[in-house]
């Protein structure tokens, strides 16, 4: 929280008295003192609204002579979603003996229009450019907008700009040397490259994981990922550097497309990885309505304007980024694995979301912190999702070992633990008993009372033996109405107690409604000689049929001497 108090409180009235100390006023003109490779040039800017956007540039110089312009002050200048057009009004200094190369940088890239006025010996030098221009009207290759600058020894110049757009306004405008140029570049490309390379590895990995276990929430998640990646890097001017630089159209619908997009994704993934039909099924319906907003959202991006759109998907995404944690908190406490990374995820990128919202709509200064919350934000997120894939695949798992209707695990899980386990009880010689039963006249129950009740039999069954069985025990329907418990560390002495306390529990807790009585054998590694697995279970079932064949509703244990 400290950092968060720092970065959009502290921090900018740091640079507004730092600033201060290097400025001198002329009139109501800040001068900014190019003396460091990096200057922040808020403190020094006025302003002034158009709300028309119809000013010529012959007017805004006669109103800065009238001194129409407003300075800056300890304002951010960060506009929200502003209709006007912006001047900004800027006095640079060069207060050493040589002429000096700058560069003037403006470090927000969705500006539609931006236009720069520099003054020359025969007049004016106009630089027009921005998003909604080719890439190419750009006097520098870069995903920003920057302008290089020339003053001679003591030379003064006082610039004028003009901002537009139909996006959030956010004027962030800094001085730069060339050398304070390839430094900001170099670290902000090498931030980029962490970022997306971490982005590729996470889309990969996950579509390697898709086409192995065809779940579709890794499909979905693979979705989102990519569509918010490269909605990302549309937001950082990359996409409109290297993807579409010939494309203006593009450049500027691509991020109503991707956002949405990437929201249909997330809503899409979210009621697959947290289950929400059968876990959450209200939630999920209203989780099913908003992805058909972000679809139409999605068909009408191409053909309504920018502004017109761009401002509920805004408010939409900050509402989705509430639902979506509230269904993780509803999930989490109805017991869904998954859920916990789930949560930890969203709640980050919901910090991330929050703190560009507030920014977007001028409520928080435009600085670094702010620019790049949703970027920490997401990879964070996005990290934390791929977990609750992991989460998910366990899930998975655990769900092709778990028999349907006793909820215990199913024949194939038997079949692959009791090996394992029998090799682990040798290794360490240790015992390992086994118990199999089965419920007595089942097939004579089915037949006269039905099948509905047969099943809700076998559950009242499973449930007593999921009670009664402790770990590392494991208790599974091996068929039928036949099931096994396999016991590590178990004696026969000790298995003998457990079946006679399970007989007798049956027995007690469905008497009255089902009236059922169950029959027992159990065999016991390190009494008998036994190959395999497969032989401790043959003497355990053995010593069931004998069970049944002594009248049933009893436990005995295995006489034999060799099981193969």
């Amino acid at each position: 929280m400290k950092s968060i108090f720092f970065s959009c409180i502290l921090f900018p009235l740091w640079l507004v008295f730092a600033g201060n100390a290097n400025a001198e006023i002329q009139g109501q003109a800040l001068v900014a003192e190019l003396a460091t490779e990096r200057l922040s040039l808020d403190p020094y800017l006025s302003l002034l609204e158009d709300p028309q956007g119809e000013l010529s540039f012959e007017q805004v110089q006669r109103l800065a002579t009238e001194r129409q312009f407003s300075p800056l002050g300890n304002r951010s200048p960060n506009f929200g979603f502003s209709k006007s057009a912006w001047w900004v009004q800027l006095t640079l200094h060069n207060s050493g003996r040589k002429q000096q190369d700058w560069y003037l940088r403006q470090d927000y890239p969705l500006i539609d229009f931006l236009d720069l006025w520099q003054p020359q010996e025969q007049g004016w030098l106009v630089t027009s450019t921005g998003d909604r221009r080719p890439f190419h009207s750009r006097p520098l290759d870069n995903r920003t907008f920057v302008f290089p600058l020339t003053l001679a020894p003591d030379e003064t110049k006082t610039l004028f700009l003009r901002f537009q757009t139909q996006g959030s306004l956010n004027i962030g405008l800094e001085a730069l040397s060339a050398e304070g140029l390839v430094s900001q570049v170099g670290h902000e490309y090498l931030f980029m490259g962490i970022y997306y390379g971490g982005f590729a590895v996470l889309l990969v990995y996950n579509l390697i994981l898709f086409m192995t276990v065809r779940e579709r929430a890794f499909i979905f998640y693979v979705l989102y990922v990519f569509s918010y990646g490269l909605y990302m890097s549309v937001h950082n001017g990359l996409s409109f550097q290297f993807l579409w630089p010939d494309n203006s159209w593009l450049a500027n619908k691509s991020l109503l497309l991707l956002l949405a997009l990437s929201l249909f994704g997330a809503l899409r993934f979210t009621r697959e990885i947290l289950g929400s039909a059968q876990l959450l099924p209200r939630a999920d319906r209203l989780t099913a309505i908003m992805e058909w907003v972000a679809v139409i959202a999605l068909l009408l991006s191409p053909v309504l304007s920018y502004h017109l759109v761009i401002v509920p998907l805004s408010l939409l995404t900050t509402l989705l980024c509430v639902q979506l944690f509230v269904m993780g908190v509803m999930a989490l406490m109805r017991g869904s694995r998954p859920a916990r990374y789930f949560l930890v995820a969203f709640s980050a990128l919901l910090l991330g979301a929050f703190t560009y919202m507030l920014k977007s709509f001028g409520l928080l200064p435009h600085n670094e912190f702010t620019q790049n919350a949703f970027q920490i934000g997401s990879l964070v997120e996005m990290v934390l999702l791929s977990l609750a894939l992991g989460s998910r695949m366990g899930d998975i798992k655990r769900r092709n070992h778990i028999d349907v209707l006793t909820g215990l695990y199913n024949r194939r899980f038997f079949d692959e633990q009791l090996p394992l386990e029998f090799q682990k009880a040798q290794r360490r010689s240790q015992p390992l008993s086994l118990l199999v039963l089965d419920i007595d006249k089942f097939k004579e129950f089915n037949d006269s009372r039905g099948h509905t009740q047969g099943d809700k039999a076998l559950r009242a069954v499973a449930r007593v033996l999921a009670s009664a069985i402790r770990k590392p025990g494991l208790a599974c329907r091996y068929g039928g109405e036949e099931f096994a418990l396999i016991l590590p560390e178990t004696g026969s002495g000790e298995a003998a107690v457990l079946a006679e306390r399970i007989r007798a529990r049956v027995a007690e807790e469905t008497a009255g409604r089902f009236d059922l009585s169950v029959s027992i054998g159990h065999a016991t590694l390190g009494e008998g000689s036994f190959a395999s697995g497969y032989g401790l279970f043959d003497a355990a079932d053995a010593a069931l049929y004998q069970a049944k064949a002594a009248g049933r509703n009893c436990v005995l244990a295995f006489s034999g001497t060799t099981i193969p």
